[in-house]
């Protein structure tokens, strides 16, 4: 009876520097110009207030909840998460016989920065990184815009911080 091990590479902190083990996640800044939004019917422009907030704790759930890097304050934590929301957008995908928008996406873009705190270097930027979803307005399958809303933001989290700790 052999017992065969190979070893394939896979390890549970795919990417991390081996000191980093905690992260500052910065409160993110919300970006959106409220002078550029355009009312045309193309567009559908929409605005959340304090969906910053909601990113950030967000972001700060899902590090919890992959045990990857643990969220900690400025002072003590290896690594920074710098974030910018700068654009959130709900676009049509799909009309009714009487045109009404029966399905929408939401998208939710943010610009990112990541920092090794203990070297204070700039390890990667992002720009435009996208959480999205998307849903029914009307219909069977109709839900809330807030609940679609909820789901776009997790996505973005989950994104976020897969970016944070994959190979730079």
């Amino acid at each position: 009876f052999y017992l065969l091990i190979s070893g394939c590479g896979y390890t549970t902190r795919p990417g991390l520097a081996s000191h980093l083990k905690t992260v500052y996640v910065k409160p993110f800044v919300n970006k959106i110009d409220l002078t550029q939004l355009t009312t045309n019917l193309q567009q559908f422009p929409i605005y959340r207030h304090g969906m910053e907030v909601d990113i950030t704790n967000a972001v700060i759930s899902r590090y919890q909840f992959t045990g990857l890097l643990r969220p900690a304050g400025a002072e003590r934590a290896d690594s920074r998460l710098e974030g910018e929301l700068v654009e959130f957008r709900r676009d049509p995908l799909r009309y009714n016989a009487s045109q009404q928008v029966e399905e929408w996406r939401l998208n939710i873009v943010v610009n990112l920065r990541f920092v090794d705190q203990t070297t204070n270097t700039v390890l990667w930027e992002e720009q435009a990184l996208t959480g999205d979803t998307t849903y029914f307005a009307v219909g069977a399958r109709a839900e809330s815009e807030s609940g679609a809303l909820s789901r776009a933001t997790t996505d973005l989290a989950r994104r976020i911080v897969e970016r944070s700790v994959e190979s730079w």
